[in-house]
């Protein structure tokens, strides 16, 4: 299977580099285009008013193109005849430093790239792992790799991608696969005030989504027990219920 393999956290990311060896080693064709340095949390953005610059890798039996830009930009990227070649049969972010589930999948780049690809009619695999300094993925990686021989691509309708999280910990300690939909509970978010060595003050955003308010068999709260969840997504904004409502009271 030919993959195009990228990220978010960028291109020497511990979570990108031993999910490539896992899928090298199993046989497939993999393509790296990642960002060259951090992208977390950037949505969907693309880059419209500058160069998209690039930096190739070929270190240590890894090979990979790295782009000074954003998740999305690099599947648009690696989906191009002048840098990615042959159409991919998959596209696969992650895995991602920190999981993924409810509001994150609006903020998170690892599921803006998998989206992006879903939308060029690839199917696509968004991971992640809860825990925002894993050691060692390796496990988590060949599970992984696993799932992708197993699962039937052709079958994910269009514009839809598959959301994958492993809970903390190794991949023998983590309970089984379940799938589920994604918890709507927002972040609580809040600020520390901090000062800088000039006497400068800055901001540091924090915050968490209020575990009490979250529905039980939805992302967010499998992944706490421990589970591997798994959650179809689709690119779809539109609200049909509001739109049925907004033709019946005649708006013009």
């Amino acid at each position: 299977m030919r993959i195009l393999l990228t990220n978010d956290d960028g291109i020497q990311a511990v979570g990108l580099r031993t999910l490539y060896r896992a899928l090298s080693e199993a046989g497939h064709d993999v393509h790296v285009v990642a960002p060259a340095t951090e992208q977390s949390a950037v949505g969907h953005a693309i880059t419209i008013a500058m160069p998209l610059k690039v930096k190739k890798f070929h270190e240590n039996g890894f090979r990979g193109v790295g782009v000074y830009g954003t998740p999305a930009d690099c599947v648009k990227l690696g989906l191009s005849t002048e840098v990615g070649g042959e159409k991919p049969d998959l596209v696969v972010s992650g895995i991602n430093s920190g999981c993924n589930v409810g509001v994150d999948i609006i903020y998170s780049g690892t599921v803006s790239a998998a989206t992006e690809g879903a939308l060029n009619g690839i199917p696509s695999l968004a991971v992640s792992y809860d825990d925002w300094t894993p050691d060692d993925l390796s496990g988590q990686a060949r599970w992984v790799c696993g799932f992708v021989e197993r699962m039937d691509w052709q079958a994910l309708p269009p514009e839809t991608l598959l959301n994958l999280n492993f809970p903390k910990g190794s991949v023998e300690q983590a309970k089984e696969l379940k799938l589920c939909p994604q918890t709507k509970i927002p972040y609580k978010d809040g600020y520390q005030r901090r000062e800088d060595p000039r006497g400068q003050e800055y901001y540091w955003l924090e915050g968490e989504i209020p575990f009490e308010r979250v529905s039980p068999y939805t992302d967010r709260a499998l992944l706490s027990q421990g589970h591997i969840t798994l959650t179809p997504l689709k690119f779809s904004l539109t609200d049909s219920a509001m739109l049925e409502t907004l033709n019946s009271m005649g708006i013009r």
